[in-house]
């Protein structure tokens, strides 16, 4: 009997344990990454000549880390799995995936596909975000673990969510200067979540920790007002305090990011159904329990449900069981995955309600604020559009062209929604619909989408 070929697409948490549970029952899937080894972003692993030890990139998840990183390297070296590294899926359709990678590009036939694209910074616009020197939060991390490199001498970190005061405390062990930390979400409400938060009672102890050494360079409850910027860099983050105060913090850098929204463009070319969560105040895919999302399709991870690594490490085990469920081939006891899994969403709902998206702030953006970066889209031209042409988010993409930049609306869809719901006087972002994904979902040139092999 011909082995089926399961491919699975990311190598974080999710898609290695995807990996090694297929690899346990004697398939050998093929798994594809766009990283040059295997961690994903939160368990993202330097060059193999960095001498920072584990402890010191990962902290208190040093373990986990190291145990991930293991368990895949070994499945690379006894051949049990096909890793193809520094690859991005650009499209699929008819149980082929077209991928981009170093060798060129490669055609990729699969029985069964498991997701595992984890997510990406959600980003808010703010006044001056388009000036060199602003970031997001991921992509200072990224810096900071992959090349020990603080993207700024004085840096001003805002938003809201875990990783927001969670880089803020690597920056200051790493020995860089952080002036303040801004965070969008209230006490009063991060205060109200802890009885969810609290069901991990660690983590959140760790959240408290990370707050208390961030001291009177953290504030909450504020509004950002701009981001102010001279000869071509960032020069000041202007914002109002709790109290209502007018506030200027001179910087150099500025890191933005309000947690994480999910990788979904290769959910959207399969053909999952999404629906609007109106918790996450985003899109996601709809999967059952073991991320089932269709015919021969499996979701897990941070692409699926945001739980983070924990999170998606039951994730990929739970699609890799179904997987080999419906494939016929033996599985590995899920119980206790699933009794897990209860808790952990449990807790990201807590995440999601103490560190809100900031719907209010968007909507009440300037109408000369730039929305969409790549295609320097300002709000109040999604405004008129929407006043113009309709309140439905993939008119308003045709008519004015936010989210048809290189980004493809990954970082401009959800503040552009918001600002179409407020025209059209809709309180619920989703009513106006989302972006549909379109191949070459990454930067590709000509040459290598007509390549294959």
């Amino acid at each position: 009997m011909t082995e089926p070929q399961v491919v699975i697409v990311g190598a974080g948490p999710a898609g290695i344990r995807a990996a090694e549970t297929l690899a346990a029952a004697g398939l050998r899937p093929t798994v594809i990454d766009e990283g040059a080894r295997a961690g994903g972003q939160i368990y993202r692993r330097p060059p193999e000549e960095f001498t920072r030890p584990p402890a010191t990139l990962y902290g208190s998840q040093a373990g986990k880390a190291v145990a991930l990183h293991t368990a895949f390297d070994g499945l690379v070296v006894a051949g049990r799995i096909v890793h193809l590294p520094r690859h991005s899926v650009v499209a699929l359709a008819d149980g082929v995936l077209h991928a981009v990678g170093d060798g060129g590009s490669r055609r990729i036939g699969y029985d069964r596909l498991i997701l595992a694209t984890g997510a990406t910074d959600r980003l808010a616009p703010v006044p001056g975000w388009q000036a060199p020197g602003v970031y997001s939060l991921g992509a200072m991390q990224i810096a900071l673990k992959a090349q020990g490199v603080a993207m700024g001498r004085r840096i001003v970190l805002a938003g809201s969510g875990p990783l927001l005061t969670l880089l803020a405390t690597q920056l200051l062990k790493a020995g860089a200067g952080v002036a303040a930390v801004l965070d969008t979400a209230g006490l009063r409400g991060q205060i109200a979540a802890f009885p969810d938060l609290a069901v991990r009672p660690s983590f959140a102890l760790q959240g408290l920790a990370m707050r208390a050494r961030l001291g009177r360079l953290y504030h909450a409850g504020v509004v950002l007002e701009g981001i102010e910027a001279a000869d071509g860099g960032v020069t000041a983050v202007r914002w109002t305090d709790a109290g209502g105060r007018s506030r200027s913090t001179a910087c150099d850098a500025v890191g933005l990011g309000w947690h994480l929204k999910a990788e979904t463009q290769l959910a959207d070319l399969a053909g999952c159904r999404f629906v609007y969560d109106g918790t996450w105040a985003q899109w996601l895919p709809c999967a059952d329990a073991m991320g089932r999302a269709g015919d021969g399709i499996y979701l897990a991870g941070d692409g699926l449900r945001l739980l983070g690594a924990d999170g998606a490490e039951v994730a990929g085990r739970l699609a890799a069981a179904a997987c080999l469920s419906d494939l016929g081939w033996p599985t590995p006891d899920i119980a206790a995955d699933l009794r897990r899994l209860d808790r952990l969403e449990r807790f990201a709902c807590g995440v999601a309600r103490a560190f809100p998206w900031p719907a209010d702030q968007v909507r009440a953006l300037p109408d000369d604020t730039v929305l969409c970066r790549c295609e320097g889209i300002t709000a109040g031209a999604v405004r008129e559009t929407a006043a113009y042409g309709g309140v439905e988010a993939n008119r308003v993409k045709s008519l004015g062209r936010a989210g048809m930049g290189r980004c493809q609306g990954r970082y401009c869809q959800l503040a552009a929604v918001e600002l179409i719901a407020a025209t059209g006087r809709l309180v619920d972002a989703g009513d106006v619909g989302r972006l549909r994904a379109q191949a070459p979902v990454r930067p590709a040139t000509i040459a290598a989408l007509l390549e294959g092999e």
